[in-house]
């Protein structure tokens, strides 16, 4: 594997820290907190997991960030899984991640900003073309809608963006991610001086058919809920080839941008359960928009949808930006199609790798189904976190001459806990749902044929080209 310089270092610290704390707060923390709740049993106990989820991110992020400031290259991941492993798991992660994981996670994020939309312009949801059809004796409806249609067009749009620069797309990263906290820091001081809300629902428990008994089940689907919605904080890696002085502002942005999403989120439950009583915090599903209604009026939703609408906006940008660097890695070490290692020669941005994942996340985005898609993919980015961190300790013996600007704090109990925690929510996962886990094992091995063909195919061509 070779290093190049190719991309421009573009981003600062402050474009840094938006990357990871603007792909961490999206449209999760405005609905899971009474999903959790409802499993959990009590505010108390959601708090609680709330921090031990921040806490697992945070250990996760230390790992991540020596690995950053040691090998600052493009891709993140890929590149670390392919030091670490080798050839093959590197491949592994950037199929995973290129043909479902990332591209169906940037659809899911774009269809959620044109539901939110859909607020203000009721006829995104209208079906505007319909076509049934037979295939092989099964009928088959495919219907386009406003929100399908215009998530595929944002997609394209803010890919573009992408490709015009580094600079232009860290700032856009920046700008929204301070106002998406702006908006939820609006809410907290709202919900603190005006909500009259009670210290006394954290200690209440109701007798409600909403509520369960906060069992061992139950805590843990919480725990996966709030790990969704901290997921995001490993973005930063795939463009650390793009950050300036990548040695002190990666481990600095990923550590800050941890400790701050994990200090909003836990400010915003607070918030949710001190103006919402537990039985009410449980039975809706837009809990925010709940609470702003609360506070605000009726006007209340518009706040919120223009909140999720900032918050979205921000998260596609910054998984647009992130994800399109690992098939651009992939490509330039010979492990994915070459073309996909081009770089715009103005803009110094991988143009080509953008385009081809805006495609395939397009894709996604119009046929509707992309919900299903990525809630599989989830069990693989969980996957692969472990083994990156792994990747620390195996690094740490393999290359000892390793420059390494940022030790990980705490080595080794801290990767290894990190290991252990995710293994272990990864059995669970597997026992819970396990047709979930079955199916994403399942897209994950069959990027093992399409390695041993992609071999092939290079030997193959390698040696028609010698004759």
């Amino acid at each position: 594997m070779t290093e190049r310089n190719e991309l421009v270092q573009g981003l600062g610290f402050y474009g840094a820290i938006s990357v990871v704390a603007g792909t961490m707060i999206g449209t999760a923390i405005f609905v899971v907190p009474s999903l959790m709740l409802a499993q959990a049993g009590t505010p108390l106990k959601v708090l609680a997991i709330w921090v031990i989820a921040g806490g697992l991110t945070l250990f996760g992020a230390l790992g991540y960030a020596e690995l950053g400031a040691a090998i600052p290259e493009a891709g993140g991941e890929y590149v670390y899984l392919f030091r670490a492993y080798g050839s093959g798991m590197g491949f592994l992660y950037g199929w995973t991640q290129f043909i479902v994981a990332k591209t169906a996670s940037i659809a899911a994020i774009a269809t959620g900003f044109l539901l939110y939309a859909a607020y203000f312009f009721p006829a995104l949801g209208a079906t505007f073309c319909q076509k049934a059809f037979t295939l092989a004796g099964h009928h088959f409806t495919i219907a386009l809608t406003g929100i399908q249609v215009g998530s595929a067009v944002l997609i394209l749009i803010l890919s573009g963006l992408n490709v015009l620069g580094v600079r232009r797309s860290g700032t856009i990263q920046t700008i929204f991610t301070v106002a998406k906290i702006a908006v939820l820091a609006s809410l907290i001081v709202l919900a603190l001086t005006v909500g009259h809300g009670s210290w006394a629902h954290f200690r209440t428990v109701a007798g409600t058919d909403h509520l369960q008994d906060g069992g061992f089940a139950g805590l843990g689907i919480a725990m996966v809920s709030a790990l969704w919605a901290y997921d995001g904080w490993n973005n930063l890696s795939m463009v650390a080839g793009e950050v300036k002085n990548p040695q002190r502002n990666v481990p600095e942005a990923l550590v800050a941008g941890s400790l701050l999403v994990a200090a909003v989120y836990i400010c915003v439950n607070v918030v949710y359960f001190y103006v919402l009583k537990p039985p009410e915090a449980a039975a809706t599903r837009t809990i925010a928009a709940e609470v702003a209604r609360h506070l605000l009026g009726p006007e209340g939703g518009s706040f919120v949808a223009i909140g999720v609408l900032i918050s979205t906006f921000a998260t596609l940008n910054g998984s647009i930006l992130a994800g399109s660097r690992i098939p651009y890695a992939q490509a330039r070490d010979g492990l994915f199609p070459r073309p996909l290692a081009a770089v715009h020669p103005r803009y110094r941005t991988p143009a080509a790798a953008i385009a081809a994942q805006a495609v395939i996340a397009g894709i996604f985005a119009l046929s509707g189904r992309y919900e299903t898609l990525y809630t599989k993919a989830i069990y693989s980015e969980w996957v692969f976190y472990a083994l990156v961190t792994a990747g620390v300790l195996i690094l740490r013996w393999r290359e000892p001459g390793l420059a390494r600007a940022y030790r990980t704090w705490g080595y080794p109990a801290v990767p290894v806990v990190f290991v252990l925690l995710a293994g272990g929510l990864l059995a669970w996962t597997f026992f819970a749902a396990r047709s979930d886990a079955l199916w994403c094992l399942a897209l994950i091995a069959s990027g093992i044929p399409a390695y041993f063909l992609w071999r092939l195919w290079k030997r193959t061509t390698k040696r028609s080209g010698e004759k």
